[in-house]
Protein backbone atom coordinates (compact mmCIF):
# COMPACT_ATOMS: atom_id res chain seq x y z
CA UNK A 1 0.00 0.00 0.00
CA UNK A 2 1.58 3.29 -1.14
CA UNK A 3 1.90 6.17 1.41
CA UNK A 4 -0.89 8.22 -0.21
CA UNK A 5 -3.17 5.19 -0.36
CA UNK A 6 -2.28 4.33 3.24
CA UNK A 7 -3.15 7.87 4.36
CA UNK A 8 -6.37 7.67 2.32
CA UNK A 9 -7.30 4.51 4.24
CA UNK A 10 -6.61 6.31 7.52
CA UNK A 11 -8.87 9.13 6.39
CA UNK A 12 -11.66 6.75 5.32
CA UNK A 13 -11.75 5.08 8.72
CA UNK A 14 -11.24 8.41 10.47
CA UNK A 15 -14.13 10.07 8.64
CA UNK A 16 -16.60 7.34 9.63
CA UNK A 17 -15.26 7.36 13.17
CA UNK A 18 -15.68 11.14 13.28
CA UNK A 19 -19.31 10.74 12.24
CA UNK A 20 -19.80 8.18 15.00
CA UNK A 21 -18.16 10.43 17.60
CA UNK A 22 -20.27 13.42 16.60
CA UNK A 23 -23.41 11.34 16.98
CA UNK A 24 -21.97 10.10 20.28
CA UNK A 25 -21.80 13.72 21.40
CA UNK A 26 -25.45 14.12 20.48
CA UNK A 27 -26.24 11.02 22.53
CA UNK A 28 -24.29 12.25 25.55
CA UNK A 29 -25.77 15.75 25.28
CA UNK A 30 -29.25 14.22 25.49
CA UNK A 31 -28.26 11.95 28.39
CA UNK A 32 -26.79 14.93 30.26
CA UNK A 33 -29.86 17.09 29.56
CA UNK A 34 -32.44 14.43 30.47
CA UNK A 35 -30.59 12.66 33.30
CA UNK A 36 -27.86 15.07 34.48
CA UNK A 37 -25.18 13.59 36.73
CA UNK A 38 -27.72 11.83 38.93
CA UNK A 39 -28.04 8.18 39.96
CA UNK A 40 -29.76 6.98 36.77
CA UNK A 41 -27.03 8.39 34.53
CA UNK A 42 -24.28 6.84 36.65
CA UNK A 43 -26.08 3.47 36.78
CA UNK A 44 -26.52 3.40 33.00
CA UNK A 45 -22.88 4.37 32.33
CA UNK A 46 -21.64 1.54 34.56
CA UNK A 47 -24.08 -0.96 33.02
CA UNK A 48 -23.10 0.04 29.47
CA UNK A 49 -19.40 -0.06 30.38
CA UNK A 50 -19.63 -3.75 31.30
CA UNK A 51 -20.23 -5.23 27.81
CA UNK A 52 -17.85 -2.68 26.30
CA UNK A 53 -15.15 -3.67 28.78
CA UNK A 54 -15.47 -7.37 27.98
CA UNK A 55 -15.72 -6.61 24.27
CA UNK A 56 -12.32 -4.91 24.35
CA UNK A 57 -11.01 -7.75 26.49
CA UNK A 58 -12.16 -10.64 24.27
CA UNK A 59 -12.92 -9.37 20.79
CA UNK A 60 -11.21 -6.11 19.84
CA UNK A 61 -8.42 -6.86 22.29
CA UNK A 62 -7.20 -10.42 22.59
CA UNK A 63 -9.07 -12.17 19.80
CA UNK A 64 -8.61 -9.64 17.02
CA UNK A 65 -5.05 -8.82 18.03
CA UNK A 66 -4.19 -12.46 17.43
CA UNK A 67 -6.66 -13.10 14.60
CA UNK A 68 -5.94 -10.19 12.22
CA UNK A 69 -2.20 -10.89 11.61
CA UNK A 70 -2.85 -14.61 11.08
CA UNK A 71 -5.80 -13.97 8.76
CA UNK A 72 -3.93 -11.25 6.82
CA UNK A 73 -0.93 -13.53 6.27
CA UNK A 74 -3.19 -16.35 5.07
CA UNK A 75 -4.81 -13.96 2.58
CA UNK A 76 -1.38 -12.81 1.38
CA UNK A 77 -0.23 -16.43 0.95
CA UNK A 78 -3.43 -17.58 -0.78
CA UNK A 79 -4.23 -20.10 1.96
CA UNK A 80 -7.71 -21.02 3.30
CA UNK A 81 -8.27 -17.73 5.12
CA UNK A 82 -12.07 -17.98 5.06
CA UNK A 83 -12.06 -21.47 6.59
CA UNK A 84 -9.81 -20.17 9.36
CA UNK A 85 -12.16 -17.19 9.90
CA UNK A 86 -15.20 -19.49 10.17
CA UNK A 87 -13.47 -21.57 12.83
CA UNK A 88 -12.60 -18.41 14.75
CA UNK A 89 -16.17 -17.14 14.38
CA UNK A 90 -17.50 -20.38 15.89
CA UNK A 91 -15.03 -20.39 18.78
CA UNK A 92 -15.73 -16.76 19.65
CA UNK A 93 -19.50 -17.33 19.49
CA UNK A 94 -19.31 -20.21 21.99
CA UNK A 95 -17.11 -18.20 24.37
CA UNK A 96 -19.43 -15.20 24.22
CA UNK A 97 -22.62 -17.19 24.83
CA UNK A 98 -21.10 -18.77 27.91
CA UNK A 99 -19.79 -15.41 29.13
CA UNK A 100 -23.19 -13.75 28.68
CA UNK A 101 -25.00 -16.43 30.70
CA UNK A 102 -22.48 -16.14 33.54
CA UNK A 103 -22.58 -12.34 33.51
CA UNK A 104 -26.38 -12.22 33.78
CA UNK A 105 -26.26 -14.59 36.76
CA UNK A 106 -23.43 -12.79 38.56
CA UNK A 107 -24.33 -9.22 37.56
CA UNK A 108 -24.44 -7.94 41.19
CA UNK A 109 -20.83 -9.06 41.64
CA UNK A 110 -19.78 -7.39 38.38
CA UNK A 111 -21.44 -4.11 39.35
CA UNK A 112 -19.63 -4.11 42.69
CA UNK A 113 -16.37 -4.86 40.88
CA UNK A 114 -17.01 -1.86 38.62
CA UNK A 115 -18.31 0.59 41.24
CA UNK A 116 -18.27 -0.58 44.83
CA UNK A 117 -19.29 2.94 45.86
CA UNK A 118 -22.78 2.02 44.60
CA UNK A 119 -23.27 -0.50 47.43
CA UNK A 120 -26.23 0.33 49.65
CA UNK A 121 -27.81 3.03 47.48
CA UNK A 122 -30.30 3.22 44.63
CA UNK A 123 -27.58 3.19 41.95
CA UNK A 124 -26.70 -0.44 42.69
CA UNK A 125 -30.12 -1.95 41.96
CA UNK A 126 -30.51 0.17 38.85
CA UNK A 127 -27.06 -0.78 37.53
CA UNK A 128 -27.76 -4.50 38.08
CA UNK A 129 -31.08 -4.29 36.24
CA UNK A 130 -29.66 -2.24 33.39
CA UNK A 131 -26.59 -4.47 33.17
CA UNK A 132 -28.54 -7.71 32.75
CA UNK A 133 -30.17 -6.31 29.62
CA UNK A 134 -27.23 -4.37 28.19
CA UNK A 135 -24.73 -7.22 28.57
CA UNK A 136 -26.34 -9.11 25.69
CA UNK A 137 -24.76 -6.42 23.49
CA UNK A 138 -21.36 -8.12 23.87
CA UNK A 139 -22.45 -11.13 21.81
CA UNK A 140 -23.41 -9.06 18.77
CA UNK A 141 -20.69 -6.41 18.92
CA UNK A 142 -17.85 -8.88 19.50
CA UNK A 143 -18.84 -10.97 16.49
CA UNK A 144 -19.14 -7.71 14.55
CA UNK A 145 -15.57 -6.88 15.62
CA UNK A 146 -14.32 -10.21 14.24
CA UNK A 147 -16.10 -9.61 10.94
CA UNK A 148 -14.62 -6.11 10.87
CA UNK A 149 -11.17 -7.65 11.22
CA UNK A 150 -11.89 -9.86 8.20
CA UNK A 151 -12.97 -6.85 6.13
CA UNK A 152 -10.04 -4.69 7.25
CA UNK A 153 -7.52 -7.42 6.42
CA UNK A 154 -8.92 -7.48 2.90
CA UNK A 155 -8.51 -3.70 2.62
CA UNK A 156 -12.26 -3.02 2.90
CA UNK A 157 -12.55 -0.44 5.65
CA UNK A 158 -15.76 1.51 5.02
CA UNK A 159 -18.47 -0.87 6.30
CA UNK A 160 -16.56 -1.83 9.43
CA UNK A 161 -15.83 1.82 10.21
CA UNK A 162 -19.47 2.77 9.58
CA UNK A 163 -20.92 0.16 11.95
CA UNK A 164 -20.39 2.21 15.16
CA UNK A 165 -22.45 5.01 13.61
CA UNK A 166 -25.49 2.75 13.91
CA UNK A 167 -25.09 2.51 17.69
CA UNK A 168 -25.27 6.24 18.18
CA UNK A 169 -28.05 6.77 15.63
CA UNK A 170 -30.18 4.18 17.41
CA UNK A 171 -29.44 5.52 20.91
CA UNK A 172 -30.15 9.13 19.89
CA UNK A 173 -33.43 8.01 18.33
CA UNK A 174 -34.22 5.98 21.46
CA UNK A 175 -33.69 8.97 23.75
CA UNK A 176 -35.84 11.24 21.59
CA UNK A 177 -38.57 8.61 21.43
CA UNK A 178 -38.35 8.11 25.20
CA UNK A 179 -38.75 11.83 25.78
CA UNK A 180 -41.83 11.98 23.57
CA UNK A 181 -43.25 8.95 25.41
CA UNK A 182 -42.89 10.74 28.75
CA UNK A 183 -39.90 8.86 30.18
CA UNK A 184 -38.99 9.63 33.79
CA UNK A 185 -35.73 10.15 35.63
CA UNK A 186 -34.96 6.89 37.40
CA UNK A 187 -38.10 5.61 39.13
CA UNK A 188 -41.38 4.55 37.66
CA UNK A 189 -43.69 7.51 37.85
CA UNK A 190 -47.48 7.25 37.62
CA UNK A 191 -49.60 10.38 37.31
CA UNK A 192 -53.31 10.59 37.82
CA UNK A 193 -54.97 8.32 35.26
CA UNK A 194 -51.64 7.57 33.56
CA UNK A 195 -49.85 4.30 32.78
CA UNK A 196 -46.43 3.71 34.33
CA UNK A 197 -43.64 5.50 32.43
CA UNK A 198 -40.35 3.74 31.71
CA UNK A 199 -37.17 5.41 33.00
CA UNK A 200 -34.71 6.74 30.40
CA UNK A 201 -32.23 4.08 31.51
CA UNK A 202 -34.56 1.23 30.53
CA UNK A 203 -35.15 2.77 27.13
CA UNK A 204 -31.39 3.10 26.64
CA UNK A 205 -30.44 -0.50 27.49
CA UNK A 206 -33.08 -1.81 25.11
CA UNK A 207 -31.66 0.51 22.44
CA UNK A 208 -28.16 -0.84 23.10
CA UNK A 209 -29.25 -4.42 22.31
CA UNK A 210 -31.07 -3.34 19.13
CA UNK A 211 -27.95 -1.42 18.05
CA UNK A 212 -25.75 -4.48 18.56
CA UNK A 213 -27.97 -6.55 16.28
CA UNK A 214 -27.90 -3.80 13.64
CA UNK A 215 -24.09 -3.50 13.76
CA UNK A 216 -23.58 -7.24 13.37
CA UNK A 217 -26.05 -7.36 10.47
CA UNK A 218 -24.22 -4.56 8.63
CA UNK A 219 -20.72 -6.06 8.74
CA UNK A 220 -22.00 -9.61 8.12
CA UNK A 221 -23.77 -8.36 4.98
CA UNK A 222 -20.64 -6.45 3.87
CA UNK A 223 -18.45 -9.52 4.37
CA UNK A 224 -20.92 -11.68 2.43
CA UNK A 225 -20.92 -9.18 -0.45
CA UNK A 226 -17.10 -9.26 -0.44
CA UNK A 227 -17.19 -13.06 -0.90
CA UNK A 228 -16.27 -13.75 2.74
CA UNK A 229 -19.51 -15.16 4.10
CA UNK A 230 -18.96 -16.37 7.66
CA UNK A 231 -21.30 -18.98 9.11
CA UNK A 232 -20.71 -21.10 12.22
CA UNK A 233 -18.68 -24.23 11.50
CA UNK A 234 -18.33 -27.45 13.45
CA UNK A 235 -16.06 -26.65 16.43
CA UNK A 236 -12.66 -28.38 16.25
CA UNK A 237 -9.28 -27.73 17.77
CA UNK A 238 -7.24 -27.44 14.58
CA UNK A 239 -3.53 -26.45 14.58
CA UNK A 240 -4.54 -22.96 13.42
CA UNK A 241 -6.97 -22.58 16.32
CA UNK A 242 -4.31 -23.78 18.77
CA UNK A 243 -1.92 -21.16 17.40
CA UNK A 244 -4.64 -18.51 17.66
CA UNK A 245 -5.26 -19.46 21.30
CA UNK A 246 -1.54 -19.39 22.13
CA UNK A 247 -1.13 -15.90 20.64
CA UNK A 248 -4.41 -14.61 22.08
CA UNK A 249 -3.71 -15.71 25.67
CA UNK A 250 -1.07 -13.03 26.46
CA UNK A 251 -3.16 -10.44 24.59
CA UNK A 252 -6.13 -11.41 26.74
CA UNK A 253 -4.05 -10.90 29.85
CA UNK A 254 -2.88 -7.54 28.50
CA UNK A 255 -6.50 -6.62 27.80
CA UNK A 256 -7.32 -7.58 31.36
CA UNK A 257 -4.62 -5.23 32.59
CA UNK A 258 -6.05 -2.36 30.54
CA UNK A 259 -9.51 -3.05 31.90
CA UNK A 260 -8.14 -3.10 35.45
CA UNK A 261 -6.88 0.43 34.80
CA UNK A 262 -10.41 1.46 33.81
CA UNK A 263 -11.86 -0.36 36.82
CA UNK A 264 -9.54 1.51 39.17
CA UNK A 265 -10.70 4.82 37.73
CA UNK A 266 -14.38 3.91 38.04
CA UNK A 267 -13.90 2.58 41.56
CA UNK A 268 -12.29 5.85 42.63
CA UNK A 269 -15.03 7.87 40.89
CA UNK A 270 -17.86 5.82 42.40
CA UNK A 271 -17.05 7.23 45.86
CA UNK A 272 -17.65 10.81 44.67
CA UNK A 273 -21.20 11.77 43.69
CA UNK A 274 -21.39 12.71 40.02
CA UNK A 275 -17.77 11.78 39.30
CA UNK A 276 -18.61 8.84 37.03
CA UNK A 277 -20.57 11.19 34.79
CA UNK A 278 -17.87 13.88 34.89
CA UNK A 279 -15.12 11.45 33.95
CA UNK A 280 -17.40 9.78 31.40
CA UNK A 281 -18.12 13.03 29.55
CA UNK A 282 -14.47 14.11 29.68
CA UNK A 283 -13.59 10.69 28.31
CA UNK A 284 -16.12 11.18 25.51
CA UNK A 285 -14.50 14.47 24.48
CA UNK A 286 -10.91 13.23 24.37
CA UNK A 287 -12.08 10.03 22.71
CA UNK A 288 -13.09 12.11 19.67
CA UNK A 289 -9.54 12.69 18.40
CA UNK A 290 -8.39 9.39 19.91
CA UNK A 291 -11.13 7.56 18.04
CA UNK A 292 -10.74 9.39 14.76
CA UNK A 293 -6.95 9.06 14.67
CA UNK A 294 -6.11 6.16 16.98
CA UNK A 295 -8.75 3.75 15.74
CA UNK A 296 -7.95 4.60 12.12
CA UNK A 297 -4.27 3.89 12.75
CA UNK A 298 -4.94 0.61 14.57
CA UNK A 299 -7.43 -0.65 12.00
CA UNK A 300 -5.28 0.07 8.95
CA UNK A 301 -1.74 -0.37 10.26
CA UNK A 302 -1.92 -3.87 11.80
CA UNK A 303 -2.98 -5.79 8.65
CA UNK A 304 -0.67 -3.61 6.52
CA UNK A 305 2.37 -4.42 8.67
CA UNK A 306 1.42 -8.12 8.77
CA UNK A 307 1.28 -8.22 4.96
CA UNK A 308 4.62 -6.37 4.67
CA UNK A 309 6.31 -8.84 7.02
CA UNK A 310 4.88 -11.80 5.10
CA UNK A 311 6.27 -10.32 1.87
CA UNK A 312 9.66 -9.51 3.48
CA UNK A 313 9.24 -5.80 2.68
CA UNK A 314 11.21 -4.09 5.49
CA UNK A 315 11.45 -0.62 3.88
CA UNK A 316 7.73 -0.69 3.08
CA UNK A 317 6.99 -1.60 6.68
CA UNK A 318 9.10 1.29 7.96
CA UNK A 319 7.39 3.72 5.59
CA UNK A 320 3.93 2.55 6.70
CA UNK A 321 4.92 2.77 10.38
CA UNK A 322 6.44 6.24 9.98
CA UNK A 323 3.52 7.68 8.01
CA UNK A 324 1.12 6.31 10.63
CA UNK A 325 3.09 8.04 13.39
CA UNK A 326 3.31 11.25 11.41
CA UNK A 327 -0.42 11.27 10.65
CA UNK A 328 -1.26 10.46 14.26
CA UNK A 329 0.80 13.23 15.83
CA UNK A 330 -0.08 15.82 13.18
CA UNK A 331 -3.73 15.57 14.27
CA UNK A 332 -3.35 14.56 17.91
CA UNK A 333 -0.91 17.14 19.27
CA UNK A 334 -3.08 20.13 18.23
CA UNK A 335 -6.16 18.35 19.61
CA UNK A 336 -4.36 17.84 22.94
CA UNK A 337 -3.39 21.52 23.07
CA UNK A 338 -7.02 22.50 22.43
CA UNK A 339 -8.33 20.26 25.24
CA UNK A 340 -5.82 21.80 27.64
CA UNK A 341 -6.36 25.44 26.58
CA UNK A 342 -10.17 25.66 26.19
CA UNK A 343 -11.77 22.83 28.23
CA UNK A 344 -14.40 25.00 29.92
CA UNK A 345 -15.90 26.46 26.70
CA UNK A 346 -16.00 22.98 25.15
CA UNK A 347 -17.80 21.38 28.09
CA UNK A 348 -20.16 24.25 28.88
CA UNK A 349 -21.38 24.72 25.31
CA UNK A 350 -21.74 21.02 24.58
CA UNK A 351 -23.24 19.77 27.83
CA UNK A 352 -24.39 22.54 30.20
CA UNK A 353 -28.17 22.55 29.90
CA UNK A 354 -31.15 20.99 31.63
CA UNK A 355 -30.02 18.88 34.58
CA UNK A 356 -26.31 19.48 33.85
CA UNK A 357 -25.24 22.42 36.00
CA UNK A 358 -22.22 24.82 36.12
CA UNK A 359 -20.48 22.78 38.82
CA UNK A 360 -20.76 19.73 36.55
CA UNK A 361 -19.10 21.77 33.81
CA UNK A 362 -16.24 22.86 36.05
CA UNK A 363 -15.42 19.35 37.26
CA UNK A 364 -15.71 17.81 33.79
CA UNK A 365 -13.43 20.50 32.31
CA UNK A 366 -10.72 19.81 34.90
CA UNK A 367 -10.77 16.11 34.02
CA UNK A 368 -10.76 16.92 30.29
CA UNK A 369 -7.62 19.09 30.54
CA UNK A 370 -5.82 16.27 32.37
CA UNK A 371 -6.88 13.70 29.77
CA UNK A 372 -5.71 16.10 27.08
CA UNK A 373 -2.16 15.92 28.44
CA UNK A 374 -2.24 12.15 27.91
CA UNK A 375 -3.92 12.16 24.50
CA UNK A 376 -0.73 11.93 22.36
CA UNK A 377 0.34 8.93 24.46
CA UNK A 378 -2.97 7.13 23.96
CA UNK A 379 -2.64 7.54 20.19
CA UNK A 380 1.06 6.63 20.06
CA UNK A 381 0.19 3.33 21.72
CA UNK A 382 -2.03 2.60 18.69
CA UNK A 383 0.99 3.23 16.45
CA UNK A 384 3.56 1.28 18.48
CA UNK A 385 1.60 -1.82 19.49
CA UNK A 386 0.99 -3.12 15.91
CA UNK A 387 4.74 -3.53 15.36
CA UNK A 388 4.66 -6.18 18.09
CA UNK A 389 1.30 -7.71 17.14
CA UNK A 390 2.26 -8.01 13.46
CA UNK A 391 5.11 -10.29 14.58
CA UNK A 392 2.65 -12.32 16.67
CA UNK A 393 4.35 -11.01 19.83
CA UNK A 394 1.65 -10.36 22.40
CA UNK A 395 3.78 -11.25 25.44
CA UNK A 396 5.96 -8.12 25.42
CA UNK A 397 3.05 -5.64 25.33
CA UNK A 398 1.47 -7.63 28.17
CA UNK A 399 4.55 -7.17 30.37
CA UNK A 400 4.59 -3.46 29.63
CA UNK A 401 0.86 -3.20 30.35
CA UNK A 402 1.39 -4.73 33.80
CA UNK A 403 3.91 -2.02 34.64
CA UNK A 404 1.50 0.68 33.41
CA UNK A 405 -1.28 -0.91 35.49
CA UNK A 406 0.77 -0.66 38.68
CA UNK A 407 1.60 2.98 37.92
CA UNK A 408 -2.08 3.72 37.27
CA UNK A 409 -3.33 2.04 40.46
CA UNK A 410 -0.75 3.62 42.76
CA UNK A 411 -1.36 7.14 41.44
CA UNK A 412 -5.17 6.91 41.21
CA UNK A 413 -5.68 5.47 44.69
CA UNK A 414 -2.96 7.59 46.28
CA UNK A 415 -4.18 10.88 44.83
CA UNK A 416 -7.84 10.09 45.57
CA UNK A 417 -7.14 10.93 49.21
CA UNK A 418 -5.65 14.28 48.21
CA UNK A 419 -7.53 15.62 45.16
CA UNK A 420 -10.48 13.24 44.85
CA UNK A 421 -11.70 11.81 41.56
CA UNK A 422 -9.21 13.84 39.49
CA UNK A 423 -6.53 11.42 40.70
CA UNK A 424 -8.04 8.83 38.36
CA UNK A 425 -7.63 11.15 35.36
CA UNK A 426 -4.02 12.00 36.27
CA UNK A 427 -3.25 8.30 36.72
CA UNK A 428 -4.68 7.47 33.29
CA UNK A 429 -2.48 10.04 31.54
CA UNK A 430 0.70 9.13 33.43
CA UNK A 431 0.13 5.41 32.80
CA UNK A 432 -0.38 6.18 29.09
CA UNK A 433 3.00 7.90 28.82
CA UNK A 434 4.63 5.10 30.80
CA UNK A 435 3.30 2.57 28.27
CA UNK A 436 4.60 4.64 25.34
CA UNK A 437 8.06 4.86 26.89
CA UNK A 438 8.19 1.09 27.40
CA UNK A 439 6.93 0.29 23.89
CA UNK A 440 9.44 2.72 22.36
CA UNK A 441 12.34 1.31 24.32
CA UNK A 442 11.43 -2.28 23.45
CA UNK A 443 11.08 -1.79 19.70
CA UNK A 444 14.84 -1.49 19.12
CA UNK A 445 15.22 -5.27 19.00
CA UNK A 446 12.45 -5.73 16.41
CA UNK A 447 14.26 -4.51 13.29
CA UNK A 448 15.02 -1.40 11.27
CA UNK A 449 11.44 -1.05 10.03
CA UNK A 450 10.34 -0.17 13.58
CA UNK A 451 12.41 3.04 13.61
CA UNK A 452 10.80 6.28 12.49
CA UNK A 453 12.38 7.53 9.28
CA UNK A 454 14.10 10.84 8.58
CA UNK A 455 10.97 12.52 7.28
CA UNK A 456 9.13 11.79 10.55
CA UNK A 457 12.01 13.13 12.66
CA UNK A 458 12.16 16.27 10.53
CA UNK A 459 8.45 17.00 10.75
CA UNK A 460 7.77 16.26 14.44
CA UNK A 461 9.25 19.50 15.91
CA UNK A 462 7.39 21.50 13.25
CA UNK A 463 4.13 19.83 14.26
CA UNK A 464 4.79 20.75 17.90
CA UNK A 465 5.57 24.38 17.01
CA UNK A 466 2.47 24.73 14.80
CA UNK A 467 0.34 23.29 17.61
CA UNK A 468 1.78 25.70 20.19
CA UNK A 469 1.04 28.68 17.92
CA UNK A 470 -2.52 27.39 17.45
CA UNK A 471 -2.86 27.15 21.25
CA UNK A 472 -2.03 30.85 21.55
CA UNK A 473 -4.70 31.65 18.94
CA UNK A 474 -7.29 29.56 20.82
CA UNK A 475 -6.50 31.25 24.13
CA UNK A 476 -6.86 34.70 22.55
CA UNK A 477 -10.16 33.76 20.89
CA UNK A 478 -11.59 32.28 24.11
CA UNK A 479 -10.69 35.48 25.97
CA UNK A 480 -12.10 37.79 23.28
CA UNK A 481 -15.35 35.81 22.90
CA UNK A 482 -15.72 34.98 26.63
CA UNK A 483 -19.09 36.72 27.15
CA UNK A 484 -20.52 35.21 23.95
CA UNK A 485 -19.46 31.70 25.04
CA UNK A 486 -21.77 32.05 28.05
CA UNK A 487 -24.81 33.56 26.34
CA UNK A 488 -27.78 31.45 25.21
CA UNK A 489 -27.83 30.35 21.61
CA UNK A 490 -24.97 32.69 20.71
CA UNK A 491 -22.52 30.40 22.52
CA UNK A 492 -22.83 27.78 19.78
CA UNK A 493 -21.78 30.31 17.15
CA UNK A 494 -18.94 31.53 19.38
CA UNK A 495 -17.60 28.02 19.94
CA UNK A 496 -17.84 27.30 16.21
CA UNK A 497 -15.77 30.44 15.54
CA UNK A 498 -13.16 29.37 18.09
CA UNK A 499 -12.90 25.85 16.66
CA UNK A 500 -12.89 26.86 12.98
CA UNK A 501 -10.43 29.75 13.34
CA UNK A 502 -8.21 27.75 15.69
CA UNK A 503 -8.20 24.71 13.41
CA UNK A 504 -7.60 26.87 10.35
CA UNK A 505 -4.67 28.58 12.06
CA UNK A 506 -3.09 25.21 12.82
CA UNK A 507 -3.26 24.01 9.23
CA UNK A 508 -1.89 27.38 8.06
CA UNK A 509 1.02 27.23 10.52
CA UNK A 510 1.64 23.57 9.69
CA UNK A 511 1.72 24.31 5.95
CA UNK A 512 4.07 27.28 6.30
CA UNK A 513 6.41 25.39 8.63
CA UNK A 514 6.38 22.26 6.44
CA UNK A 515 4.78 20.09 9.11
CA UNK A 516 1.74 19.16 7.01
CA UNK A 517 1.88 20.37 3.39
CA UNK A 518 -1.67 21.01 2.18
CA UNK A 519 -0.96 19.60 -1.29
CA UNK A 520 -0.13 16.24 0.23
CA UNK A 521 -3.31 16.31 2.31
CA UNK A 522 -5.44 17.21 -0.74
CA UNK A 523 -4.03 14.28 -2.71
CA UNK A 524 -4.87 11.93 0.15
CA UNK A 525 -8.41 13.28 0.40
CA UNK A 526 -8.94 12.80 -3.35
CA UNK A 527 -7.65 9.22 -3.09
CA UNK A 528 -9.92 8.59 -0.07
Amino acid sequence: MQPIRLLASFLTVGAWTLASRILGFARDILIAAFMGSGPAAEAFLVAFALPNMFRRFFAEGAFNTAFVPLFAKKLEAGEDAIGFARQAFTALSLILIGLTVLAVIFMPVLVLAMASGFAGDVRFDMAVGFGRVAFVYILFISLAALLSGVLNSAGRFAAAAAAPVLLNIILVATLLLADRAGAVGFVRGVGAGEAPALPYGEWLVIGVVIAGIAQLALVWWAAARAGMLLLPARPRLSPEMKKLAIIAAPAMLAGGVVQINLLVGRQVASFFDGAIVWLGLADRLYQLPLGVVGIAIGVVLLPELARRLRAGDGPGGQAAFSRAGEFALALTIPAAIALIVIPVPLVSVLFQRGAFEPEDTRQTALALAIYGAGLPAFVLQKVLQPIYFAREDTVTPFRYAVVAMVVNAVIAIGLAFVIGFLGAAIATSVAGWTMVWLLSRGRDRLGAETAFDERFRRRLPRIVLASALMGAVLAALAWALGPMLQTGGVRYIALAIVVIVGGGSYFAFAHVLGALPLGELRRSLRRS
